[in-house]
């Protein structure tokens, strides 16, 4: 299996599981796994939010862990990269005011290399306009703004744990899916997967 590099794009207020899950299982099985955040460099932290479903009306939120950054977000080079991976929480609802995030985002697309993103993860890939015409995923919440963007919804299971391919894109719902966001990524980067 050869190595590969894989650009986590995170920012206060990710989603606790979604970060967490994502940057050791893919570290796991090899790959490089750089986390970053706009204005913050390697080795200071980002919070992170641990979202629940407690059968109210919405998830529920409370305040999680310090996650710290192995990467400073300034010397990303996008070009050296094999895939991007955008975990949701509330970080997206910034993040994607960022031009320089969006530009990230769109060398991704434009160079067809795998990105995955999950839960509110795709309004980052929305604001940066990749989405048009394509088929994904979010936290059902977030389908007006992935329908404003010409983009076509796949509908997630009631326990929000699938995720869905489009080419190189793979989205999920929410953290029930992140084995299956990122089996599918690791199929895309050609990492053996299973037993």
């Amino acid at each position: 299996m050869t190595k590969k590099k894989i650009l986590l794009l995170i920012g206060d207020f990710v989603e606790d599981y979604e970060v967490m899950v994502a940057y050791q299982a893919l570290e796991l099985v090899g790959h490089q796994v750089d986390a970053v955040c706009p204005g913050k460099k390697a080795g200071e932290f980002v919070v992170t939010a641990i979202h629940d479903f407690e059968g109210l009306q919405t998830y529920t939120e409370t305040r999680g862990h310090r996650f710290r950054l192995n990467a400073t977000f300034d010397d990303v080079r996008p070009e050296k990269y094999d895939a991007l991976f955008i975990p949701g929480g509330r970080a997206p609802e910034y993040l994607r005011l960022n031009p320089q995030v969006l530009g990230i985002v769109r060398h991704f697309a434009e160079t067809n290399k795998p990105i995955a993103a999950i839960c509110h993860g795709p309004q980052v890939l929305a604001a940066a306009g990749v989405l048009k015409n394509r088929t994904c995923m979010a936290y059902p919440a977030i389908r007006p703004d992935l329908a404003a963007v010409g983009s076509h919804w796949a509908e997630p299971n009631a326990q929000l744990d699938g995720a869905h391919v489009d080419g190189n894109l793979v989205t999920g719902p929410a953290w029930p899916a992140n084995t299956a966001v990122i089996r599918e990524l690791l199929k895309l980067l050609g990492t053996p997967v299973g037993v």
